[in-house]
């Protein structure tokens, strides 16, 4: 009988969906090189996508418990630009579908832009999103703690539903919600993992604005943060309106 061509195998691998299906083991068989080649790709293909599987699995526990408990109509809060020394301070709030988990969905830190990017756009498109902003200069009146505390409840009170339960990334909300305040919140729950890629995008484009009102601080790539570039055009440019004046080195160039 004559053996399949490599590049017919090849095809058929990418249709493959589980370690278990038996035409591996019938493939194993095959000492050609690149037959053997194409199913070690294969099953580290499916061992990402089961590691994916899982950890996706895993950043549903908090959401689970509290639908176990009754909840209704959770959302997810968290913010981004704490530590900028420009730019607002941005919060978002995610209430997700049921069965919405997009492959990939995690701390917006781990994402790179393009990712966030299409993630933003799916999660914009299927949750309800409420976004908080609050500027340089609210952000002196009041510090950065209480400033990310004001963009976040901003968020909660722009979602489109009133929702019944909150999980908020390390910060209690004085609201009349229940809530539950996580550690690390936007590796551990979707929710937050959502409301994190939200305000993150949103706070980059807001920069990307800014970039181009205030040239000469690098705003589209540092986005506000103290960078080489961005301290050495405060030094050559002063200091903008968009600069939280409470944050040194900004308040030593007042």
């Amino acid at each position: 009988m004559k053996k399949e061509t490599i590049a017919r195998i090849k095809e058929q691998l990418l249709l493959v969906t589980s370690l278990e299906d038996e035409k591996l083991a019938q493939w194993d068989l095959d000492s050609r090189s690149g037959v053997q080649a194409a199913l070690k790709a294969c099953r580290r293909r499916l061992q990402k996508q089961e590691e994916e599987r899982q950890r996706l699995d895993q950043i549903m526990f908090f959401e689970r418990k509290a639908i176990s408990q009754g909840k209704q109509l959770i959302a997810g809060i968290d913010e981004a630009g704490r530590g900028p020394l420009a730019g607002p301070v941005v919060a978002a709030a995610c209430i997700l579908p049921e069965g919405f988990l997009p492959e990939g969905l995690n701390d917006s830190k781990k994402l790179n832009e393009s990712v966030r990017n299409e993630l933003f756009k799916l999660i914009t498109e299927k949750a309800f999103v409420g976004i908080g902003i609050v500027s340089a200069e609210t952000i002196d009146q009041i510090n950065i703690y209480e400033a990310a505390k004001k963009a976040m409840i901003q968020a909660v009170n722009e979602l489109p539903e009133q929702p019944g339960y909150l999980l908020v990334d390390a910060m209690a909300l004085p609201v009349p919600i229940e809530q539950e305040s996580i550690i690390k919140g936007d590796a551990k729950s979707a929710s937050i993992a959502a409301a994190s890629i939200v305000a993150k995008v949103t706070r980059d484009r807001l920069m990307k604005q800014y970039a181009a009102q205030y040239p000469g601080y690098g705003f589209e790539k540092n986005m506000g943060y103290g960078t080489k570039e961005h301290l050495k055009g405060l030094q050559e440019h002063g200091v903008t309106p968009q600069h939280r004046k409470t944050f040194a080195p900004v308040k030593d160039m007042l």
